[in-house]
């Protein structure tokens, strides 16, 4: 994607650019039913597209798919842009593309999300891009909430749900050839080579113990019970529990 000269059938090497005022001045006569000028606000926007779509590479879709769906989403920035607010285009046109995207990424996931939770998602979508369209900027998340009339965690929820998936294997950073991906960032803490020698080495100092230790541990710090509970289970006073859990605690950090 990132050196593919020519998407749908569209030389990138040689897409216009317009200046500010350009753009400014053709979103004027296209709001005013200039076809030829929303024509040329399309043509001239593309690479705009073309560095949108950049971030969604290495995820394995097709780039001329993505410059359609970005393209789509370029249009609807165009018919919404309000002159009137003192934004730039790009401020307001970067969004919606990345929202056109994203739209196409989740529909053709194959990650199933529940219609309740999809059709939550789409209502907090479209609010998205009304209060995008009339105020030229991205709302709260408390915002979309009081709008919709639902929980705060409600829309959290359902923007979360249909989030496109990441693949373990992107890169997030790379330099001079030594490329991090997302693996290599992700830690378990539980399950290292450290810990799993110590449980081994736990459980052989636990084996060692009487019968009568392992279950007094067993039930005090397994099953939460107090000395006063074991002791009545067991049959034998507290200070007896007491000193058979000290006696074991200590044989075992010996082992260790």
């Amino acid at each position: 994607m990132q050196h593919k000269v020519e998407i749908c059938g569209v030389n990138t090497a040689k897409l216009k650019v317009l200046k500010s005022e350009e753009t400014q001045a053709l979103l004027v006569r296209a709001k005013a039913g200039d076809k030829q000028a929303r024509e040329e606000l399309i043509s001239g926007n593309l690479r705009l597209v073309l560095s949108v779509i950049q971030r969604f590479a290495n995820r394995g879709e097709n780039a001329d798919d993505l410059f359609q769906v970005g393209c789509i989403g370029l249009i609807k920035a165009i018919d919404n842009f309000d002159i009137n607010l003192q934004v730039k285009f790009s401020t307001y046109g970067v969004p919606m593309i990345v929202g056109e995207i994203r739209r196409y990424l989740r529909d053709n996931s194959t990650m199933r999300v529940s219609r309740a939770m999809r059709d939550t998602a789409y209502k907090v979508l479209q609010a998205k891009e009304a209060y995008m369209a009339k105020h030229q900027r991205e709302p709260s998340v408390d915002e979309i909430a009081k709008t919709l009339d639902l929980k705060r965690e409600d829309v959290v929820f359902a923007l979360d749900a249909i989030l496109e998936p990441v693949s373990l294997y992107e890169p997030v950073y790379s330099d001079s050839g030594d490329t991090v991906c997302v693996m290599d960032q992700v830690k378990d803490s539980r399950n290292t080579d450290e810990m799993w020698l110590e449980r081994i080495a736990l459980k052989e100092a636990v084996a060692r113990l009487s019968e009568r230790e392992r279950k007094i541990l067993s039930m005090r710090f397994f099953q939460g019970k107090t000395q006063m509970e074991v002791s009545g289970e067991i049959g034998i006073s507290q200070a007896q529990v007491s000193r058979l859990e000290k006696n074991a605690l200590r044989q075992i950090r010996k082992e260790l």
